[in-house]
């Protein structure tokens, strides 16, 4: 796992800058503390920093073929790479290392672009063709890997992270406004678009071709829903033998490997797999709380542990260690995401570090198998709709109506998804008609602002991939959905941005691709039926999970940030959020959030709207600054 930058400048006599080069790739030290590389070739410049994973002696980058005429600077793992490698052997190119990243190189120089294709794995790496003079940008089919990127009139910039590009003094931080508005919207920022002007994110499963000044982007890869129809056994059969082989893949390392443990089925099934792939005892790392607020995980990481026999370590953390964190938050994930878990990901990646420099996650396995409840709602209360008829009443109607039906709670309590449509769900504000921003939208955006916001902008790639979904099935829909915005854009994105802040490489054997479509063609009544989520899965996993694991309701990392918004951390966001810089910022009235931050004190509603403001803010405090982009150290609140 490593990181990589550089940049191409459209005038051929216009060299790029060796110090340049290496400032840009210092801001992503972190990503590659192990080694760093660089290549200068008039216009184009490629820099890399790397962490040590396979092949540790011979793995320098930037790497070339053997005529020095095509380049690459790589960030992830290709688990196929030997098969690939004997291929290109067979065919008579010649290697110089054992490295994937090699690889990468031939394959490029057999089938040009297409060798995206065969590649199996997570990736984002650069390519320059001398001959061609043409560079190119990949990024893995559900980005698991980030790439980002900046277009002029005169050169390209790209790289791991934000802050290489920022490096560039002809790249300036400034605020695109309506992407605040897209934010606070999802609490994500879906899309190609980031909250920064001119600087843009590579798509997951696109690559990118620029040559003579032009860029084209293209499309390799979309997740397919096709059911076929088969046996539950055979179902089950294929699932196990499926993850056997992805884990046995992403357990291939020169480092040890261990284990992102919640307690939860996804990860125990990741330790039930990689126990039995390794002569090594494992080490399992979790966090949890002693909290009313958030179950504690780790009774069940326990559980799992010591099941599958790990060396299992644990740790909390306080509403002070959230805190100290919060700017530097900012700074790592460079682009506002609202995800208390994330930091609680920061903290135990940390402690992982001590002891190893890979760790597997069962991340990906709600959206691969359809495991969130949401599913299973929006499903139930889509499907009472159908048998009530259109409803004249009230939500209170709606809600009496699936307790008399189903006399269940769990399903009641989705009541609300009746008064509006399947897309409105998706386009509404994250948390739903009851949330802060939606029942004070109108008075929330100061008047200059709320010109400057466009309902329209703010849900596009929502309703883009919303139009691509039709016609697959609910359950399907909403998982092709979460699959090309939530997943990339949130989940995958703290992940990588928060285990790289500890140069610890993050792999998620739940998103291999033939995982992805091997679920994607499974009928929907193996993944949600009745009240069960994530069906096939549980029932294949059933004699690998432990029972009590197996039946616990879905957690995750919980965080209490609740609590500590309105308690511990109750001046901090007084302070940050009625500071007159803040205020000064001209996006809210002030009179809104301080009606918001009365409610959430004397209720705790409105937590994630908090704590939604509260990294905004701390973002433009990170990069909106003299000295933004250039330095982790805290950022002064």
């Amino acid at each position: 796992m490593c990181g990589i930058c550089g940049k191409l400048n459209f005038e051929r006599e216009k060299p790029v800058s060796g110090g340049l080069l290496k400032r840009m790739a210092d801001t992503i030290a972190h990503r590659g503390p192990d080694d760093e590389g660089y290549y200068l070739s008039g216009p184009v410049g490629l820099g890399f920093r790397r962490l040590s994973i396979i092949d540790l002696a011979t793995g320098h980058q930037p790497l070339s073929n053997e005529d020095g005429t095509v380049w690459i600077v790589f960030n992830g793992e290709i688990y196929n790479f030997e098969e690939l490698r004997d291929d290109l052997l067979a065919r008579g190119h010649i290697f110089r290392t054992r490295t994937d990243t090699e690889v990468i190189v031939h394959l490029y120089e057999e089938f040009g672009p297409a060798c995206v294709d065969r590649l199996r794995g997570m990736f984002g790496f650069a390519i320059w063709d001398e001959r061609q003079q043409t560079l190119m940008l990949a990024r893995d089919r559900v980005g698991i890997k980030p790439v980002y990127y900046s277009i002029g009139a005169d050169s390209v910039v790209f790289g791991s992270e934000i802050k290489a590009i920022l490096a560039d003094p002809e790249i300036g931080a400034r605020v695109r406004p309506e992407v605040v508005d897209r934010f606070l919207t999802f609490y994500f920022v879906p899309g190609e678009d980031t909250l920064f002007e001119n600087i843009f994110k590579l798509r997951p499963g696109s690559y990118m071709i620029v040559r003579e000044g032009n860029a084209e982007i293209h499309q390799y890869w979309d997740l397919a829903f096709n059911p076929t129809p088969r046996s539950i056994a055979d179902a089950e059969n294929e699932l196990l033998e499926l993850l056997d082989e992805s884990v046995r893949l992403h357990m291939i390392s020169d480092v040890p490997v261990g284990i992102l443990l919640s307690g939860g089925v996804d990860s125990t099934a990741m330790v039930s797999f990689a126990s039995s792939r390794t002569d090594r005892t494992l080490g399992s790392f979790t966090l949890g709380f002693e909290s009313a607020e958030v179950p504690d995980e780790r009774p069940y990481a326990r559980i799992a542990a010591q099941r599958y026999g790990t060396d299992h370590h644990e740790m909390s953390i306080s509403a002070g260690d959230f805190k100290d964190f919060l700017p530097q938050y900012a700074w790592y994930m460079e682009e506002p995401v609202c995800e208390a878990p994330a930091i609680a990901l920061y903290y135990i990646t940390k402690l992982a570090r001590e002891s190893v420099k890979v760790l597997i996650s069962g991340e990906g396995g709600d959206e691969a198998f359809a495991g969130y409840q949401t599913y299973r709602g929006v499903l139930w209360a889509e499907r009472l709709k159908s048998a009530l008829g259109p409803l004249k009443g009230s939500v209170s109607f709606a809600a009496g109506a699936a307790n008399r039906l189903l006399k269940n709670q769990r399903i009641a309590k989705y009541a609300p998804l009746f008064a509006r449509s399947f897309e409105g769900y998706y386009y509404s504000r994250s948390s739903g008609p009851d949330s802060f921003f939606n029942q004070n939208h109108n008075t929330l955006y100061s008047s200059d602002f709320a010109n400057l916001s466009d309902e329209g902008f703010a849900t596009r790639p929502m309703r883009d991939v919303m139009a691509s979904s039709r016609g697959v099935g609910l359950v399907n829909r909403m998982l092709y959905v979460d699959t090309k915005t939530s997943l990339p854009d949130d989940l995958l994105l703290k992940a990588d941005k928060m285990t790289m802040a500890n140069s610890i490489e993050l792999r998620v054997p739940f998103l291999d691709h033939k995982l992805l479509e091997f679920a994607a063609s499974l009928p929907e009544n193996l993944k949600v039926r009745g009240l069960t989520t994530k069906y096939l899965a549980k029932r294949a996993l059933s004699s690998r999970i432990p029972e009590p694991i197996l039946k616990r309701r879905k957690a995750g990392f919980p965080v209490p940030f609740g609590a500590w918004l309105r308690t511990d951390l109750k001046e901090f966001v007084h302070e940050v959020l009625l500071d007159r810089t803040t205020i000064e910022r001209g996006y809210f009235n002030t009179a809104c959030i301080e009606r918001l931050l009365r409610a959430n004190a004397e209720s705790g509603l409105y937590a994630k709207e908090v704590l939604s403001l509260l990294t905004l803010e701390l973002w433009h405090r990170a990069f909106l600054t003299s000295n933004a982009g250039v330095s982790p150290e805290p950022v002064q609140v």
